[in-house]
């Protein structure tokens, strides 16, 4: 014993303690010791075997005192102590810290600082650099929550409110201190952190000095693959590692991360595990020592000790354990001051790498109402089953509200209590529960319990530089940031507030993720009753809420609202008075009242008003009408005929015919037409009453609906040539608008959906602006361009030049006006022929130019004009001006002939002409049309002028050539008797006798400059020069600018040449920019190459007769100017087309960058300088970065190299790529741009050449993700391989092993193209497709699907498939395994099982399921019992079954026991010939439980029918069927005769089954089980709808939505015509069928079906019924709006929109809708309605305008007692007992008929009889009987 001292001295000293003398700790401590020389004699035994007898050191001894003195209880903080290991749960991941579950309720937190050392190098790096490092992930992109991790205990701190706050690590130097290089053994179970990714594997980092860990990919692979984290492991990722082999006396360790060898892996002796290094999260065999109330304690590693509270005992085995028993356990804390080992028994814990059950977030809060004590711990808690036999446990503090209330006797095992679940403990899988109350009632609990706008209570904690902190609960701090201390801004708000005080606030916003509570205390804010506005969804126009103030600008306000939304009040909306410096007018923080005008929710804009006056005064001034009007609600660009109701100065009221007049709208007059003159014209000739078809709604604010018939902005809304918000305006977009105002610095341009521009007096016109008011005037219509917008102003400049908005084409755009100004005079006339109120409108209408006139001369002014009379134009004003004279000499009273030139309706005045040529009878001649003609101009109107052909015929031509030609000067403008030439457009004269005709460019006096939309703008305008120049001239000149495609050279003073980029060099290097190799002020020489038009800028031959007066083309390359000239522009007149056929499909050619157009997704180029080309996006290039932001990547002027693919649809322009011609063949990789995301399915892309392609989900990466379509949005654009293109269908792929095959990177996932890819015993992953009854059926790729059946699903055992679909959604990616490949049918049968897949269970334990592995093992002693007991016939058989049944290996089997059973027996093996399948099933078929019903036998290998109609026979005892088949196929069975008796005993069992399933199938209780027996029950009764619908259900609980309608359709046509309501009731299945699972377009068509062959408003109220069950409101108000319209005369109809408006809270609409119907319905149904509607009010609207509406009624109405009777029956119900008595009193002082009388005192004595007293009832008795004494006195007289 001397020696075994001197190696323990310390146990040696204390090892015969006397009990009464040692202090506990002192002996606890010893024992601990004489633990640690147990261990050394442990390892000594091995080394000195010799020395057997001083092995055991009084062992016995040691644990008798240990077990004295060790006691078993929870862990409390309190006994957590620096250093100390524990097992943990992540619960919460945030940016900056893990919160981590702790075992026993407790909880920690993990800063980003203390994850490992290469994650904080990181962090530094980051930090030091100060931008975002590509390799540093965020913790929440490293760990999830329900990860459990090994920590340490750095600190346990108070914080500033008391609590201890654990501060935890999980940096593996600190986890695994106590571990060195030799201690490290092959097996060992480590926590690791990856601190480098290496080629063939990671550096990991175990936090042992000196050693160096290797993790190899492959060992890595499948839990990468299971973890759904991407392809590669990440720095800071926190890993399970086993040690598989050490090298280099522990310097070299290899690691594995692979989950099967994490979960088998046991910490055992061979390990070497000391007190020193032990580790929670091992799993170690333990033997149970003593069992305890409070817990076990156990022995482990054949020397530690340990313990396990009553926490984490196994709840399915507590209360069988039994001392010496050997269980699994789980290290969870390890206490380096008190050496206690605890440990848990939980099944989650003793698999390492799993995770523990998780609750779902909204059980958290939820109020149990009858929990029931498990068990009570008088110095913890106590422990509850909750109702859903979950257990939860209380600490003792919340058990009670304080420790005086506190009962022990309540918590005895049974009570009931209610209780509130507060929280969720992952170590303990408990729920944390209390008793307490306040706790229990309270109405906040966690951040998820707080909603915008809520009113809370609070007390101030804290005031901060930022506000006020307030704490709203316990563990809620709320922030009241300073702008929200008061109404006003507080200086100094420690003045108003105190540390402690109660406030009342309310939340403005509030985020449970990021934990942040953003409060006010502003009065207004607080005591608001109006709507709450917390998402921009909500803010209808019209609404009226409350805001505050944030920003007052000059532009206006900002206002803000909950969570963050915030609008513009602009300043015209800020007062009906103008205010100059909204700044002083309004403060930073104002709460104020504000309106909502407009809403745009996806672009988050939000235009508010503070003018809410003016709706009232309006409601007051016009009644009812209003009201109408903001019923109807039009949108922008909707078309509707008009009514002319009033003519008013600025234009006409009219209503809209479409809603029966009842909304009004106004036409201003400028908006009548798009000309000028024709505004005033009709304004003049409309009256009341007239109808004006097809006006445009141009606005519509709820108050005002604004009507246009602009011809020119209509047609612009209809092709959607528009923009609807401010973020939708581009440069260089042309739109059409109208001018809002004139002001002396620009013109203020509106276009539709209320957008604005300016455009400045330099953009106005290419003419010099004096006067603005001289170009434009208000109204006018304009086609602007836009120049360039602001953003942070919301400002738009435009520009009005025509020679920047014109289309090119100026004879077909002025030819466009004046047959668009035709069209309109058309009309007038039309109208006013049709009202034929007076001979001078008659006469006007007669009069057209042309026409010859006989009248007689009335004046001869002195100016030389004269003016007629005549019977034909009494009335009218007729005259001729001196040149229309000509040279006759007229005396007044004279006769002469005249021909009409102009009928001006509006001033009622006729100009006629008297010279002879124009009065001179010519034949006509044939006129051809683009035929050119001299012509003499005879008159000038506004718009046009008129002009005489040497025909002698006149014709009309514009005066304008553009909407925005307007102004022009006196030498510019047309003389009567100029002669100009004109192009005829129409041959044939117009109602107006005129031809129409354009004036010829060439002839023009008018300078007004267009260009081609495509040229590119000049600063200088080009001077008409007439020259001499010819082709082939060498020309020396100045570069006077250089622009990015052209060069505009000075080649004298007067004359100026452009040179074109692409005739600047011979050889153009791409990517240069050839026009910048000029400077301006550089001396050029250059060549003569063509001419452009100085009008059009079209280029012209050098043979055209004008050449001489065009702009000189020139070219300077230095082949050209040496050599001879080849001029592309010299040729004939070559149309677009010939010059574009000069290129070839294929050719390469070099061009040059004009623009890239946003609008159209186009680049466009320029070629040579006549021809043009466009390069489409996805031809742009093959790099998607270039793709996305392609104005980026392409300079204007730059030259491209790119391939003509062809011509554009106008023959104008070159289609061009800059990848050359795409094939689209298989095998090629192309760019495309994702246009649709379909969930499950995958992706529609477009494709270059306007193809579209398909991306099925498998192949959308190498690496399957849970939610693989969520980051890919429509707009990406994508790199994609062509997989196949076949029929025009192309499929595509997104791999990156197709997209770069040469990267050699890891496919995770490898491609699966056919069935023979699937090998038998593979793990494959894939997509789940559905769960039917057949089982679930897995997505293999996009052609190949396996099947799951339900056995191999999970190994418990499953009653409803509704938890199949719960846990196996449709696009649940999992990992199966093949179990067996049918090549010929196509056919794969998979396994999810644990035991094949090594993934955990799909279906969770704690669902409570049983096993399948219990009732096989019974089945088996089953077989066996009944082996002995069969015939002696089969006994051969049955003995070679079983001894090749032995070999091969065991089957799985079904075996349901459950009520929904469908009686079938599913066996299945692998690898068994038919045979043995056979006789197995024979066996099986004789082999019955006592007691057990019969059951249909099915052998089912690869069976894919998935209706089951096979197996949904509803049988009950098939048994002699079974063996009669299995006889027949097997041919050993014909072999054996049966003797006589056997054959008659076997004849009557046949008898009785047959006797049993008649019987059964004619139980009418029997409830159908398959399709067939539901076909058999509606053929007995066909015209049953309710067993037709139970059909419907029967499909639709097997999610089989398609048979669910074919037994719809059925119905329908089975069920007699004459059971209307059994159709009917078809019909109303199928719509709520169609509501559910279809689209809105089969649910329309279902109902527009239903409404043929029903009556329609039934047809139409169940819908309703439907739309607003299904809570689709908005659908049933439009609805309800249509039956109104449909049904006005049923008063069901109003009456049931009154009921849904009124239980949306819509109490004001239900008002309005009182007045409707009361409008609509016949008076006799007056007072009905009025009584419904007060009873629906009573209901669910507003009580006491319910009241008003019976008191108007009733005092309208005071005999009706029906109604008074209404009245009573409801206030009985609702009203005070005064309030009755009242109503009763006035009804018995009424006088009515005796009969009634009697009637109204009967209920009054009923009523006081059961609610009064007995004075109540006499006192009625006495007016009942003054009553009859009067009558009878009455009588008596």
């Amino acid at each position: 014993m001397a020696s075994m001292e001197e190696n323990f001295p310390r146990g040696g000293i204390q090892k015969k303690p006397t009990e009464g003398k040692t202090p506990n700790t002192k002996l606890e401590r010893d024992n601990l010791f004489n633990v640690r020389h147990e261990e050394k004699s442990q390892k000594r035994k091995r080394r000195q075997k010799d020395q057997g007898k001083q092995k055991k050191f009084k062992a016995d001894n040691i644990g008798a005192a240990k077990e004295s003195f060790v006691t078993i209880e929870p862990l409390m903080i309190e006994a957590l102590c620096e250093g100390m290991l524990l097992l943990g749960c992540i619960k919460e991941v945030t940016d900056y810290e893990l919160v981590v579950s702790l075992p026993n309720g407790l909880s920690g937190f993990v800063p980003v600082t203390q994850i490992s050392d290469a994650y904080s190098k990181l962090l530094s790096n980051q930090v030091a650099q100060g931008e975002l490092l590509e390799d540093l992930n965020s913790l929440v992109d490293l760990y999830s929550p329900g990860t459990l991790v090994r920590c340490i205990v750095t600190t346990v701190e108070k914080n500033a409110d008391g609590r201890r706050s654990i501060k935890l690590s999980i940096d593996p130097k600190k986890v695994n201190k106590g571990l060195n290089a030799s201690a490290l053994a092959s097996g060992m179970l480590l926590s690791g952190f990856v601190s480098s990714v290496e080629d063939h594997g990671y550096l990991i980092d175990i936090g042992v000095s000196g050693t160096n860990a290797f993790l190899p990919r492959q060992k890595a692979q499948n839990y990468i693959k299971t973890a759904k984290r991407g392809s590669d492991l990440k720095i800071g990722q926190n890993l399970n590692c086993v040690i598989v082999e050490i090298k280099n006396e522990g310097r070299v360790v290899l690691l594995s991360i692979d989950r099967s060898e994490v979960a088998s892996s046991l910490a055992t002796e061979r390990q070497n595990w000391s007190l020193s290094n032990l580790l929670p999260g091992l799993v170690v065999k333990a033997r149970v020592q003593k069992v305890a109330p409070l817990g076990i304690k156990l022995s482990f590693l054949s020397f530690f000790t340990g313990i396990v509270d009553f926490m984490h005992m196994d709840p399915e085995k507590s209360t069988s354990y039994s001392p010496d028993q050997v269980v699994k356990a789980c290290i969870i804390s390890i206490n380096p001051t008190s050496k206690v080992v605890r440990l848990t028994l939980r099944q989650a814990f003793i698999h390492p790498g799993g995770s523990p059950n998780q609750v779902s977030n909204d059980r958290i809060g939820a109020v149990v109402e009858e929990s029931t004590v498990k068990a009570f711990y008088k110095q913890f808690g106590a422990v509850f089953e909750l109702d859903d036999g979950t257990l939860a446990f209380a600490r003792l503090k919340h058990l009670s509200k304080n420790r005086k209330s506190f009962k022990p006797g309540a918590f005895k095992a049974g009570c009931k209590h209610k209780c509130r679940i507060i929280d969720y403990s992952l170590m303990d899988e408990m729920c944390i529960v209390s008793l307490k109350y306040q706790i229990i009632e309270a109405r906040f609990l966690q951040y998820q319990d707080f909603h915008t706008g809520d009113v809370v209570q609070g007390k101030v904690f804290a005031l901060k530089p930022i506000g006020m902190q307030v704490r709203v609960t316990d563990a809620i701090k709320g922030l009241v940031p300073s702008l929200h201390l008061a109404d006003v801004i507080l200086k100094q708000p420690e003045k108003k507030y105190n540390i402690g005080d109660q406030v009342r606030c309310r939340v403005l916003e509030c985020n449970p993720a990021g934990k942040k509570l953003i409060l006010t205390l502003k009065k207004n804010l607080v005591q608001s009753k109006l709507p709450v506005l917390s998402n921009y969804e909500d803010a209808k126009p019209g609404l009226i809420t409350h805001g505050f103030v944030v920003c007052a600008r000059e532009f206006g306000c900002i206002v803000k609202f909950y969570n963050d939304v915030k609008g513009l009040v602009p300043k015209n909306e800020l007062s009906s008075e103008p205010i100059s410096c909204p700044d002083k007018v309004f403060h930073e923080g104002q709460v104020v009242k504000v309106m909502v005008l407009k809403c745009e929710p996806q672009q988050e804009r939000l235009l508010l008003s503070f003018r809410l006056s003016s709706k009232p005064a309006l409601d007051d001034k016009k009644g009812c009408t209003p009201k109408k009007k903001q019923e109807v609600k039009y949108q922008i660009g909707e078309m509707v005929d008009v009514k002319v109701l009033k003519k008013k100065d600025n234009g006409l009221e009219v209503s809209v015919l479409e809603d029966e007049g009842n909304a009004i709208a106004s036409i201003p007059t400028a908006h009548l037409s798009d000309f000028v003159a024709t505004c005033k014209l009709l304004w003049h000739c409309l009256q009341e009453g007239d109808v004006l078809p097809r006006v445009m709604c141009l606005s519509d604010n709820g108050e005002r609906i604004i009507l246009s018939r602009k011809s020119a902005v209509i047609s612009a809304v209809q092709e959607e040539q528009v923009v609807r918000s401010f973020s939708e305006i581009q440069p260089g977009m042309l739109l059409t608008g109208y001018v809002r105002n004139v002001m002396p610095f620009g013109v203020f341009v509106e276009f539709p959906f209320g957008v604005t521009g300016l455009a400045p007096k330099v953009s106005m016109s290419d003419k010099f602006v004096t006067d603005t008011k001289d170009h434009f005037v208000v109204g006018q219509t304009v086609i602007a361009k836009v120049v360039s917008t602001d953003e942070e102003k919301q400002r738009v400049l435009l520009n009005l030049k025509v020679s920047e908005c014109s289309s090119g084409d100026s004879a077909a755009e002025s030819f466009a006006l004046l047959n668009q100004y035709f069209k309109e005079m058309k009309e007038i006339r039309n109208l006013l022929r049709r009202r034929g109120e007076s001979s001078m409108t008659q006469g006007l209408c007669e009069l057209v130019p042309g026409k010859e006139l006989q009248l007689v001369v009335q004046d001869v002014k002195e100016d030389g004009s004269a003016l007629f009379s005549g019977s034909c134009v009494t009335g009218l004003t007729v005259t001729a001006t001196r040149y229309h004279l000509g040279d006759k000499k007229i005396i007044p009273g004279e006769k002469t002939k005249a021909l009409i030139l102009h009928v001006d309706a509006l001033t009622s005045k006729v100009y006629v002409s008297l010279r002879e040529e124009l009065l001179k009878r010519r034949a006509k001649q044939r006129l051809t049309e683009n035929s050119q003609h001299y012509a003499i101009v005879q008159h000038i109107a506004e718009e046009f002028a008129i002009v005489s052909l040497k025909t002698g015929q006149l014709a009309a031509i514009p005066i304008a050539s553009h909407f925005n030609d307007t102004f022009r000067f006196d030498s510019e403008k047309l003389k009567v008797g100029q002669a100009i030439s004109a192009t005829l457009k129409v041959v044939k004269e117009n109602d107006h006798g005129l031809l129409l005709a354009v004036q010829s460019s060439a002839k023009k006096n008018v300078f007004v400059r267009v260009r081609n939309e495509s040229e590119t703008a000049l600063e200088e305008v080009l001077a008409t020069v007439k020259h001499s120049l010819s082709l082939g001239d060498l020309v020396t000149g100045t570069v006077k600018s250089v622009k990015p495609t052209h060069v505009t050279v000075a080649i004298d003073d007067k004359l100026t040449g452009s040179i074109h980029a692409s005739r600047i060099l011979d050889e153009v290097p791409i990517g240069s920019f050839p026009t910048f190799t000029l400077k301006a002020g550089q001396k050029v020489t250059a060549r003569v190459v063509g001419g452009r038009d100085v009008n059009t800028h079209r280029y012209l031959p050098i043979t055209h007769p004008h050449f001489t007066q065009s702009i000189p083309e020139l070219s300077i390359r230095p082949s050209e100017i040496e050599g001879e000239v080849t001029a592309v522009l010299s040729r004939k007149e070559d149309s677009a087309t010939k010059k574009l056929g000069l290129y070839s499909v294929g050719q390469t050619i070099t061009c040059f960058v004009k623009k890239y157009n946003i609008l159209k997704n186009w680049l466009e180029v320029e070629v040579a300088p006549d021809i043009r080309g466009r390069v489409p996006h996805l031809l742009l290039s093959l790099n998607t970065k270039v793709l996305k932001h392609p104005e980026k990547s392409f300079k204007n002027g730059q030259a491209i190299s790119a391939t003509v693919t062809g011509t554009d649809v106008t023959e104008t322009n070159l289609c061009l790529s800059l990848t050359g011609i795409q094939s689209l063949e298989q095998g090629t990789i192309t760019v495309g741009m994702v246009t649709k995301v379909t969930p499950h399915i995958g992706l529609t892309i477009a494709l270059p050449g306007g193809k579209t392609g398909k991306v099925s989900i498998f192949h959308l990466s190498d690496t399957y993700m849970e939610d693989p379509l969520g980051d890919i949005k429509a707009g990406k654009i994508v790199r994609c391989y062509i997989l196949s293109n076949e029929n025009g269908k192309i499929q595509l792929s997104l791999r990156q092993s197709r997209l770069n095959p040469k990267s050699k990177s890891k496919v995770e996932d490898v491609e699966i193209t056919c069935i023979k890819d699937v090998k038998k015993g593979q793990l494959v992953r894939g997509y789940v497709k559905s769960v039917t009854s057949s089982g679930v059926f897995f997505g293999l790729s996009p052609s190949l699907l396996g099947r799951i059946l339900f056995q191999n699903v999970s190994p418990y055992f499953v009653q409803k498939h509704s938890v199949y679909e719960k846990y196996l959604p449709e696009g649940k990616l999992l990992t199966a395994k093949v179990l067996g490949v049918n090549g010929k049918e196509k056919h794969i049968e998979l396994s999810l099982l644990p035991e094949d897949t090594g993934m955990p269970s799909i279906l969770p334990e704690s669902l409570g399921l049983p096993r399948y592995d219990a009732e096989e093992e019974k089945r088996e002693a089953d077989v066996r019992e009944k082996r002995e007991q069969l015939k002696v016939k089969t006994k051969r058989r049955i003995r070679n079954s079983e001894s090749e049944q032995e070999a091969k290996p065991k089957k799985r089997k079904i075996c349901p026991t459950d009520e929904n059973d469908s009686g079938i027996e599913v066996y299945y093996r692998e690898e068994e010939d038919d045979d043995q399948e056979e006789e197995a099933d024979k066996k099986k078929s004789k082999i019955r439980k006592p007691g057990e019903a019969p059951r249909l036998q099915v052998s089912v290998g690869f069976t894919w029918d998935e209706d089951m109609n096979a197996l949904d026979i509803p049988v009950l005892n098939q048994k002699e069927e079974s063996s009669e088949s299995e006889e027949e196929e097997d041919p050993h069975s014909k072999l054996k005769k049966q003797t006589k008796k056997e054959k008659e005993l076997e004849k009557q069992k046949k008898e009785k089954e047959l006797c049993k399933l008649e019987a059964a199938l004619m139980d009418p209780s029997r409830q159908p089980q398959s399709a067939d027996d539901f076909d058999r029950l509606v053929l007995s009764s066909p015209n049953s709808s309710i067993l037709w619908l139970q059909y419907m259900a029967f499909h639709l609980q097997a999610t089989e939505i398609e048979k669910a309608r074919a037994v719809a359709e059925r119905a329908l046509k089975t069920i007699s015509f004459r059971e209307e309501q059994e159709k009917l009731n078809v019909w109303v299945a199928l719509l709520n069928l169609e509501n559910m699972y279809g689209t809105e377009e089969t649910l329309m068509k279902v109902f527009e079906r239903a409404v043929q062959y029903n009556e329609p408003l039934k047809v139409f109220q169940h819908l309703c019924d439907i739309y607003a069950n299904s809570e689709k409101y908005k659908q049933a108000e439009e609805l309800y709006h249509t039956m109104l319209k449909r049904f006005r005369q049923e008063k069901s109809v109003w009456l049931k929109y009154a009921s849904f408006l009124l239980k949306q809270g819509q109490t004001e609409a239900t008002h309005r809708l009182l007045e409707r119907a009361l409008k609509a319905l016949p008076t006799k149904e007056h007072v009905d309605v009025i009584s419904r509607f007060a009873q629906l009010e009573f209901h669910f609207g507003d009580p006491e305008h319910a009241k008003a509406l019976f008191e108007s009624t009733l005092s309208s109405y005071p005999k009706r007692t029906d109604i008074w009777s209404i009245y009573i029956d409801i206030m009985i119900k609702h009203g005070s007992q005064k309030e009755v008595r009242d109503i009763f009193e006035r009804v018995v002082h009424l006088s009515l008929a005796p009969k009634k009388m009697k009637f109204l005192f009967k209920r009054y004595l009923d009523y006081e009889k059961k609610f009064g007293t007995t004075e109540s009832v006499l006192a009625v008795k006495r007016a009942a009987l003054e009553y009859v004494e009067t009558k009878s006195s009455l009588a008596d007289i």
